[in-house]
């Protein structure tokens, strides 16, 4: 009840924050886009992660203003971003089952995207498995609106829930998300290796595009690198960090980028 109370207070009094977490193509030595990811600076405990409030704020519905939030401030970032010459990023926004479920979810989104000016192609929603997988037609039906206006979905924690290879044919999605918890163990055990490249394999054959998070060590980025895993996002690259570190992060982590691929790059760029 009292963080309840508390994040109906962090609503009005404007103490949260975004984080963005890059996600890198090693192949093009590039930041291609990033995800962005909410905080909230607690007036007496400081700042709190996602997981310490987040399931709070889906029980009591306070997910759906947040979410709106998250999504204008990241748009609106997009946009400062753009006018800095950062134009090629992809932003990505996690949106919960609650919100999803909302009668008014894809107008919702157009009109944020309205209301900032962000290119509607450079936002990408991640949904999860089972978020997809509820009322099947419904969510095809909003998917393929917002697909119609540019927009990309992304299917988050890939694997972790009903891994059900039926319905990515027929959902008009653009990404998969590899569940962190095969990456974990990537380097030590031949079984997750197995898992990781099977699912990069099945995301080429159905050309969506596939991205790895959760990469904390080297021996992680270099094994994605080699099955040729189009984006690695992760600690080892970099934390999710405040908008105005972006371009210093981008500098910083072009040592490892340069050790994952040595060839055929130059530079690490946004």
């Amino acid at each position: 009840m009292e963080i309840e109370d508390g994040l109906r207070q962090a609503l009005k009094k404007n103490e949260f924050a975004l984080h963005y977490q890059p996600k890198v193509n090693i192949i093009k030595g590039k930041i291609v886009g990033v995800e962005a990811l909410i905080r909230w600076n607690h007036p007496e405990i400081g700042f709190l992660s996602p997981g310490e409030f987040i399931p709070i704020a889906e029980e009591s519905g306070l997910i759906v203003p947040m979410t709106q939030w998250v999504l204008r401030e990241a748009c609106s970032q997009g946009v400062r971003w753009k006018e800095e010459g950062f134009s090629s990023l992809k932003i990505s926004v996690n949106i919960s089952s609650v919100e999803f479920a909302e009668p008014s979810f894809v107008d919702m989104i157009l009109n944020i995207i309205e209301e900032t000016g962000f290119s509607p192609n450079k936002l990408e929603l991640e949904i999860t498995e089972s978020v997809a997988m509820k009322h099947v037609d419904l969510v095809i039906e909003k998917l393929v609106k917002l697909k119609k206006h540019g927009i990309s979905i992304a299917i988050d924690d890939f694997g972790a829930g009903y891994s059900s290879f039926s319905y990515l044919k027929s959902l008009p999605i653009h990404t998969l998300k590899i569940d962190r918890s095969f990456i974990q163990n990537l380097y030590t055990d031949s079984r997750e290796a197995a898992i990781v490249s099977s699912i990069i394999s099945l995301a080429k054959s159905l050309d969506l595009s596939i991205v790895a998070e959760g990469v904390e060590e080297r021996d992680q980025a270099l094994i994605l690198h080699q099955e040729k895993c189009d984006e690695i996002q992760g600690y080892y690259f970099s934390r999710p960090i405040p908008p105005n570190e972006l371009k210093k992060v981008a500098s910083d982590m072009w040592g490892k980028i340069k050790d994952c691929q040595k060839e055929n790059v130059s530079s690490l760029s946004l």
